[in-house]
């Protein structure tokens, strides 16, 4: 019997580094391609929570991650191969420059046969663009299929970069922008804080020029369909979930949320910053990760969504605080100002944000249920003479990283997890001990 299969036109986004402007190209190629009549999913690389939010505006589905280690090679060829039974392109954008981390993006590429297409800020340089091109398609190597040239100032300037490319295609360019998507010290502001995003991102698709041609001749990929999909068993049936979402609690995978559903629970939202308590029908609490820091004041006024919290931690509830989460609950919180604002007082210690980044990396938190796999991400400090529980480990070094702290049936820490790496164990985190 021949296994099933779907195919679509499938292209990974990369660069030499941050800030070339994958993002905003991403988002451009796929709001012109929507204008072209193409149905567009967006992927993003790795561990990411904003980027996922501006691409899914671009393309108005949601954007799931792929991560060869995090989120594994199945689930990602799942994701991937569910993706093309329902769209024409599939764009992945990268993380950081293409051989960038262990997993990189240029082993994501390879790993589903995907072609790479560069972004490269050409704005300092003309044909120096070719060089670099040659470089990122021969160092690894990959497959390229081309470059975006960011930044260009002029039709010669484009012209000059297009002399340079040799055998690469030159696929487009983007003009040199007068607004970009803009950025604060976690990467992209939220979609929401951006006025205009949807007639901001119709302008960079119009400025984004397409040889169409060399595009429409990029081979189609194929993906396997699994047979039958994992179940997961319903540990939490008949258990309802409060989420806090807004602006201070946005950084949530949409995976996640899946998984919660796959395992049986309903799930609700409410938001802190508009001083909603916790929904009477609720069983557990997730406080995910967001910028609780830039709105410090009005959590520490907002005291019936505390009073709450409070309410529930003491009878029980199970929480899971995540960064943001986590950073609500102690005792005070230190703006980027040097501010000082009264948080929940849960957990002892305050936090202090700093100008420099705290940790980033890959991380899993091991237990009786097996390796729960996520990341962490943040530019703050938890001062504290609290005595951690446990420990995560980093995935680079195998040393250990971000301490997870617990009190009655709260967990809090600075960790990520992205629940569907291990199902059973994020069900845990739900259920009381």
């Amino acid at each position: 019997m021949l296994a099933k299969t779907s195919s679509a036109k499938v292209v990974l986004i990369s660069a030499i580094a941050s800030g070339q402007g994958k993002t905003t190209t991403t988002a451009a190629l796929a709001r012109k391609l929507i204008k072209l009549g193409q149905r567009v999913r967006i992927f993003k690389t790795g561990p990411d929570f904003i980027d996922p939010m501006m691409l899914e505006r671009a393309c108005g589905a949601p954007v799931q991650s792929l991560d060869l280690w995090m989120v594994g090679k199945p689930a990602s060829q799942a994701l991937l191969a569910h993706a093309a039974q329902e769209a024409d392109v599939i764009l992945i954008e990268g993380v950081m420059g293409l051989y960038d981390g262990n997993p990189s993006s240029a082993d994501l590429a390879r790993a589903f046969g995907v072609p790479v297409l560069a972004v490269l800020d050409a704005s300092a340089m003309a044909q120096t663009v070719g060089a670099l091109a040659m470089g990122l398609r021969d160092f690894g190597p990959v497959h390229l299929a081309g470059v975006i040239a960011n930044r260009i100032a002029s039709e010669g300037h484009a012209k000059m970069v297009a002399d340079a490319m040799r055998d690469i295609p030159l696929l487009g360019s983007l003009r040199r922008q007068d607004q970009a998507l803009p950025e604060r010290h976690l990467g992209l502001v939220l979609p929401e804080e951006v006025g205009q995003l949807d007639a901001l991102l119709d302008q960079l698709a119009d400025q984004l020029t397409i040889d169409m041609d060399a595009w429409n001749e990029l081979p189609l990929t194929e993906f396997a369909l699994a047979d039958e999909a994992e179940v997961v068993p319903a540990l939490l049936q008949g258990k309802t979930i409060a989420i806090a979402r807004d602006a201070a609690f946005a950084f949530v995978y949409p995976a996640n949320l899946d998984c919660l559903r796959q395992l049986g629970a309903e799930l609700v939202f409410f938001s802190p910053l508009a001083n909603q308590a916790i929904p009477a029908q609720a069983d557990a609490l997730y406080l995910p990760g967001g910028y609780p820091e830039l709105h410090a004041q009005t959590l520490a006024g907002a005291t019936e969504w505390q009073a709450s919290v409070c309410a529930a931690h003491a009878a029980g509830m199970p929480i899971l605080a995540e960064c943001g989460g986590m950073m609500v609950l102690t005792e005070s919180l230190t703006d980027q100002q040097g501010a000082h604002w009264p948080m929940l007082g849960l957990l002892p210690g305050r936090v202090v944000m700093q100008p420099r980044l705290a940790a980033l990396g890959a991380q899993s938190l091991a237990d009786d249920h097996g390796e729960l796999r996520g990341h962490t991400f943040h530019y703050s400090r938890f001062e504290t003479e609290l005595i951690p529980q446990a420990q995560t480990i980093k995935h680079s070094n195998q040393e250990p990283g971000e301490a997870i702290y617990r009190i009655g049936q709260l967990q809090a820490s600075y960790f990520h997890a992205y629940f569907s790496s291990n199902p059973l164990a994020s069900a845990q985190l739900f259920l009381k001990r």
